[in-house]
């Protein structure tokens, strides 16, 4: 017997530490022990999803898409069309999450556009395959890892204020992201879009983050009036009238003459004058010659930081939140 008191008298202190310890992890439970919120407000309330569209609640939309190759319209789950967009929008070799966080975007940007004008109206569809009508689309691109990507962010959207956001993104952004207004010419900057740094520039490849181009002055100048309305004249100076706050150019002067950057962009070619982040510019031989940093107007999220931001470990919903502001990121069906 005095064995067993000499052995609780031993072993109680250690006793007393473990019911501390118990009764402090149980006092500070609501502080520091708390299950896991879900990320970016899913708890929020949903806005509804386009009524022309809606299927009853929790469940899963079926859209007609009008397949620009073959000049029809077929009915498709929301989730195959998704696939499709990020096959097509995206590298299906990128990391998991960039894929995911492509997916979150293209339905967003399809509830968006169906919730404001009903889809593709003049196709008599709620979505196309023309990327200059909707989104990029390839069936023929879906891999495994695609199909993943939508599954883990299935029926995953953001919005604002109780409404689907504008979910703009872009190629690469260059050193940072772009306002509505500055880098789509957009009449107003909606409350979540930001310009935030562009976490691409750190992986981006040379050839795709910068960008060189040249035009004959007679191309300038039918670009101008073809945005503007107005006829410059044979084009003599060329200068950027304007700079956005994210440091872009927001209006270019030919001559005497303003036209919108993005404007001027998409009247020479998108895919030749890339951005515009425009770093140098001169008239020479007959020509303006012009280079740059960037791909595509520079809103939203940038694919390129995206990718970058997944190889940090960051999560599908993380990416997102990172490139707009006060998003909640819902989830609508099941």
């Amino acid at each position: 017997m005095s064995y067993f008191r000499n052995y609780i008298r031993k072993i109680s202190p250690f006793i007393a530490a473990f019911i501390l310890l118990a009764a402090f992890a149980a006092s500070c439970q609501t502080r520091f022990f708390r299950p896991a919120e879900p990320p970016f407000g899913r708890r929020a309330e949903p806005p509804p999803i386009p009524p022309e569209i809606a299927a009853g609640e929790r469940e899963e939309p079926v859209i007609s898409v009008y397949i620009a190759e073959r000049g029809v319209v077929e009915q498709m789950a929301m989730e195959d069309y998704i696939a499709g967009v990020v096959a097509g929008e995206m590298d299906p070799k990128w990391p998991l999450p960039a894929l995911a966080a492509q997916a979150i975007i293209a339905r967003t940007f399809t509830l968006q556009k169906i919730a404001e004008t009903g889809g593709v109206p003049r196709r008599n569809a709620h979505a196309s395959t023309d990327i200059d009508e909707f989104q990029a689309y390839s069936a023929e691109d879906i891999t495994d890892r695609v199909r993943e990507a939508v599954r883990i962010t299935r029926g995953e959207a953001a919005c604002h204020g109780g409404e689907f956001i504008r979910a703009w993104f872009n190629a690469y952004a260059g050193p940072r992201t772009a306002l509505a207004d500055e880098g789509l010419a957009f009449k107003t900057n909606p409350p979540y879009i930001r310009i935030v740094e562009s976490p691409g520039q750190k992986i981006v490849p040379e050839d795709e983050g910068t960008w060189s181009a040249s035009f004959t002055l007679e191309q300038v100048r039918n670009a101008v009036r073809q945005v503007t309305g107005r006829d410059p004249g044979f084009v003599r100076r060329v200068e950027i009238a304007e700079h956005g706050p994210s440091g872009r150019a927001a209006a270019f002067l030919v001559n005497n003459q303003k036209i919108s950057a993005p404007g001027l962009r998409l009247s020479l070619g998108s895919t030749v004058m890339r951005s515009t982040f425009v770093e140098e510019m001169n008239i020479s031989g007959g020509r303006l010659h012009m280079s740059g940093t960037g791909f595509g107007h520079g809103v939203g999220m940038c694919q390129w930081g995206a990718r970058a931001l997944a190889e940090e470990g960051r999560s599908p919903e993380e990416i997102v939140a990172y490139f707009y502001k006060d998003i909640n990121i819902i989830s609508l069906w099941d």
